[in-house]
């Protein structure tokens, strides 16, 4: 933002300018108000697993996710991808392509195209468009005071990628970590539609409090957080505590530190797991109190990896986060 805030934005007549200035996906309205509305959106990973295959759908479902946590259906998807030739065999990059194409088809999402170059260090992810009804599209502008905060994977893949570097994560972990990464959000956006939820983020670079704080600071809000009740993978949460932190997750922190109150009991590494920057995490989800059950409903039957409730919107001042032990 501090490159962007000094670029005057070039606007146009499709573009929705309500779903505010941190959303990872754009809103456009094509045939104006009341029309069909498409969702756009890019992102892309380096490796964080030695699976190519593995790696290009972690990367296929991070990019759709984004369409996801607006409520929107991916629909096309152009690929983009740097390598290194001297590095990464052609038999890797068809890996990587079919793991992504994988995933894409899993969500009923084409690959139509893309583009690659020679790059330093491996790099895969999609340019996404995706189809929306407007008027139910989940933002980060429309959270009110008394929506209950649902979260619908677990944490902590961010540590999790940097134990795999350092050799500190078992096989079977690795594989729990691989499975959340390569689910796609379309249980949490289906719920959260599902039950009339107005507001979402996916929870992804900025970590959940990252996530959280851009919500409630696009929504003039505040919110509380019960850290209790955040689903926290068991190993991430023992290598947070023996300081295997990535420095993604240590910026994410400072980010918000000056938003962020954390309660009494907490410890530092505890605050970190809270701002770990995950990829290809889950939907939060800000839903009506008389709606919550249903939603976690929905969430459990459909086979979400998580289902939990860890706190509340609440009016206070703009961007502020109470954290409870």
């Amino acid at each position: 933002m501090q490159v962007l805030e000094k670029i005057a934005p070039f606007d146009h007549s499709w573009i929705d300018h309500d779903v505010g200035p941190m959303e990872d996906a754009s809103l456009l309205l094509p045939d104006g108000p009341g029309g069909r509305g498409i969702v756009f959106t890019v992102d892309f990973i380096t490796p964080i697993v030695d699976d190519p295959v593995a790696f290009g759908a972690i990367a296929a479902a991070n990019s759709i996710s984004d369409v996801y946590a607006m409520g929107g259906t991916p629909q096309a998807a152009l690929s983009i991808c740097g390598f290194p030739d001297d590095k990464v065999s052609k038999e890797t990059l068809t890996s990587v392509f079919r793991g992504g194409r994988d995933k894409a088809a899993e969500a009923g999402c084409a690959i139509v195209g893309g583009h690659t170059v020679l790059d330093p260090e491996m790099k895969y992810g999609l340019c996404v468009i995706g189809s929306v009804e407007p008027e139910r599209a989940l933002r980060q502008t429309t959270a009110r005071p008394g929506d209950k905060l649902v979260l619908t994977k677990p944490i902590g893949t961010g540590i999790a990628a940097q134990g795999i570097k350092k050799d500190k994560v078992s096989d079977a972990d690795i594989a729990r970590a691989v499975e959340c990464m390569t689910t796609l959000n379309r249980v949490g956006c289906e719920a959260a539609l599902a039950v009339g939820s107005r507001a979402a983020t996916d929870v992804t670079g900025f970590g959940l409090l990252g996530h959280l704080y851009n919500m409630v600071l696009g929504s003039g809000c505040a919110a509380r957080l019960d850290a209790s009740a955040v689903p926290v993978f068991d190993f991430a949460r023992e290598l947070a505590r023996e300081g295997v932190i990535p420095g993604g997750t240590k910026r994410n922190l400072s980010y918000v530190a000056d938003h962020v109150r954390f309660g009494a009991g907490l410890e530092e590494f505890e605050h970190l797991i809270l701002a770990d920057a995950q990829t290809s995490g889950g939907l939060l989800i800000a839903a009506a109190p008389d709606a919550t059950d249903r939603l976690v409903s929905e969430l459990e039957t459909n086979g979400a990896l998580a289902a939990a409730v860890i706190g509340e919107i609440v009016a206070g001042e703009p961007g502020t986060i109470d954290v409870r032990a």
